[in-house]
């Protein structure tokens, strides 16, 4: 007859043969669901790679648009009380919607200004853009504050600087962010096209961003003096 020592030996052997097995089981679980998260970091990776628009955001291409905010003397709107004298004196000019130009709803109304010259180039192209395709051109940011753009740097990593050698040139008010989310091939390869041939002429300085799906663009002064040329109001880029 198995004594009672025998028993609980037994019985005890048992139970860690099943605890092992379901160590094992769990070990095994646990590989099995690490492997697609490593899988989405390399396609991510090979996305990124593959990524390469025509105007990438670059170190190079901050500087250039903080050169021409110094150029053109236009330093950083620190407040909203900064913000309300400029729009009061003329200086900012407001955004208007209409069939050619959408504001996105994320957008204050009291933030759709920017620079007259930048409101123009808006305009311009967005005009263009709905003869060509028959939709508006959808605006999702324009002038900013500092007070504002360190409130975004709180949740966006991305957003330029509020403060140093580098900013972001929206606190200029010369620069505005034009949805490139939803665009079709063609519709996209327009505004590229549209881009390039004025950052071609020393206008504007673009980026495109992937994150947000926009097309950052900065208007350069000189914008309005080369569209009131005869040749150029008779025309396009």
């Amino acid at each position: 007859m198995v004594s009672r020592r025998a028993q609980l030996v037994f019985l005890f052997l048992v139970v860690m043969a099943l605890a092992s097995q379901a160590l094992a089981v769990i070990h095994t679980t646990h590989k099995t669901v690490a492997k697609p998260s490593k899988f989405k970091r390399t396609r991510a990776k090979v996305k990124n790679a593959l990524w390469n628009p025509l105007f990438r955001p670059t170190h190079e291409s901050m500087l250039v648009q903080n050169e021409q905010m110094h150029a053109m003397e236009l330093p950083p709107i620190k407040n909203t009380d900064e913000l309300e004298e400029l729009k009061s004196n003329g200086a900012l000019a407001p955004f208007e919607e209409s069939d050619h130009l959408h504001i996105a709803k994320g957008l204050p109304m009291d933030r759709a200004f920017a620079r007259p010259w930048t409101v123009d180039f808006v305009e311009d192209v967005a005009r263009e853009y709905y003869e060509e395709f028959g939709v508006p051109l959808q605006l999702n940011s324009a002038v900013r504050t500092v007070q504002v753009q360190r409130k975004l740097r709180r949740h966006n990593g991305n957003a330029a600087p509020e403060s140093g050698d580098i900013i972001s040139s929206h606190l200029a008010g010369t620069t505005v962010d034009i949805q490139r989310g939803g665009l079709t091939k063609p519709q996209h390869q327009w505004l590229e096209n549209y881009f390039a041939n004025l950052k071609a002429l020393g206008l504007i300085e673009p980026e495109e961003e992937r994150r947000h799906y926009c097309f950052h663009v900065m208007v350069y002064q000189d914008y309005d003096k080369w569209r009131d040329q005869p040749a150029v109001a008779e025309g396009t880029p």
